[in-house]
């Protein structure tokens, strides 16, 4: 019988890190933990609810990663961030699921929460991601920001839902929108890419209605319009920091 490791990549998550391990502690054969040296009570937390802690500075996220599932016992592995809980539904179609050699990955549904709010439109739910693996034949892309998964194999669907507290209010998901953009640019920096204001403008204002227009995000009210909001200042915010990144080199 197929066993499953769970494998969490946490920071300053103290107050997320016990629901998220107690959410597969009945069924999952591990739990291991890599801490980016936090400075509250996570490490603490996590052992004393019977994770294997690793610790290791977060520098490339496709590489943190990639050695975060290396250090996974067993082959099958479920992916779950420290601000998310596996629903009971949903521990029972992995366990189904890691018994069969269909698929090399599976994906699942996260349901993202703001504060109490579940964001149901706006392209944020279902927002499936490559999370269940088989850990040899599934790698992330090695760079820093929204790095692409990459297998050798077939991709099945699971229907139950990840719980993901994303955001505790609009201030963390603004501070949120601060530190991607920052490595957005950084991005952008680094491959040469060409971006003017008449690009970034489009793309804002495309974000924008694909969010809340197509994509419905109107139904979720104030939310919804700040989620697309957030999503056009997306581009606003990584042009403006590529602007600077620019500008720097040509003192």
């Amino acid at each position: 019988m197929n066993k499953l490791s769970v494998v969490t990549i946490a920071r300053n998550e103290e107050q997320n890190i016990a629901a998220c391990i107690n959410s597969a502690k009945s069924w999952a054969d591990e739990h291991i933990v890599v801490d980016d040296f936090s400075a509250d009570r996570t490490v603490e937390i996590a052992r004393a609810n019977g994770a294997i802690v690793f610790q290791r500075k977060m520098d490339i996220e496709g590489v943190h990663r990639n050695w975060a599932y290396s250090k996974a016992r067993n082959e099958w592995v479920l992916s779950l961030d420290a601000d998310e809980e596996v629903t009971p539904e949903l521990k029972e179609e992995i366990s189904r699921a890691i018994q069969s050699d269909d698929y090399v990955v599976c994906n699942i549904p996260l349901r993202t929460y703001i504060g109490n709010y579940w964001v149901q439109y706006g392209g944020w739910y279902p927002g499936r991601k490559d999370r269940l693996f088989k850990k040899n034949e599934f790698k992330y892309e090695e760079v820093g920001v929204h790095p692409r998964v990459f297998y050798k194999g077939r991709c099945g669907r699971l229907n139950s839902d990840i719980i993901h507290k994303g955001y505790e209010d609009f201030a963390e998901l603004f501070r949120g929108l601060d530190s991607q953009t920052m490595l957005e640019a950084q991005k952008w920096f680094n491959e040469g890419r060409k971006v003017g204001v008449g690009l970034m403008l489009w793309k804002a204002c495309d974000r924008f209605f694909r969010a809340y227009i197509a994509k419905k995000g109107y139904k979720d009210g104030v939310v919804g319009f700040v989620v697309a909001m957030n999503g056009a200042l997306y581009q606003i915010f990584s042009f403006a920091k590529y602007w600077e990144l620019k500008n720097l080199v040509k003192r």
